[in-house]
């Protein structure tokens, strides 16, 4: 973790420092040591002091406090306080989409099965009744983009099955086609080819 210590009228000494660290050390546990990055703005205004504190998780979660107290521990003290918060409430989904199986980018990128979209692509018009209706329109969601390469059924059934892909387009080297092979539910590989 790298931390950013900033004084503006206020002179940054080794005490403060540690003060600082030992603070941000319980939140690093906390998420695992997930931490990237802490920036620490400490302001004195008057009789006042600002702390003001934002911290980059893995993931891009950026997490940001603000406090002002009569003084420096006070205000360090309720500004950590408003980034545990947030940091219990980041881990807690973490490990919620750790308890449902699966990551952040896979849920976002599950299309539905087939048998089960029962609806028109971008009309919301139900063909199973009125609940499909409400749920909304179909949206069509490019997972990726890859090189298809011309190989025979058979080096494509090798591959498919050494890898965890669910299905694989190539070109058949035999017919010169665009075949799909994929992951059948009872186990075996089905074979989708085109019409030449």
């Amino acid at each position: 973790m790298r931390l950013e210590l900033t004084g503006r009228h206020v002179a940054i000494t080794p005490a403060v420092r540690k003060a600082v660290e030992q603070r941000l050390a319980r939140m690093a546990r906390m998420l695992n040591n997930s931490l990237v990055s802490v920036q620490v703005v400490i302001t004195r205004e008057r009789s006042r002091t600002h702390v003001d504190m934002t911290m980059h998780a893995r993931g891009d979660h950026f997490l940001h406090s603000e406090a002002t107290g009569r003084t420096l521990p006070a205000a360090l003290g309720e500004a950590t306080e408003k980034l545990e918060h947030q940091a219990q409430k980041l881990k807690s989904k973490w490990t919620e989409r750790k308890r449902q199986g699966r990551s952040a980018a896979k849920a976002g990128a599950a299309a539905p099965r087939p048998e089960r979209a029962g609806r028109a692509v971008g009309t919301g018009a139900a063909a199973a009744g009125n609940e499909a209706e409400a749920a909304g329109p179909v949206r069509i969601v490019r997972a990726r983009r890859y090189e298809v390469k011309p190989m025979s059924v058979d080096e494509a059934a090798l591959k498919l099955v050494a890898g965890n892909a669910a299905f694989l387009v190539f070109r058949n080297a035999g017919t010169d086609a665009m075949s799909v092979l994929f992951r059948r539910p009872d186990g075996h590989l089905g074979l989708i080819e085109s019409e030449a």
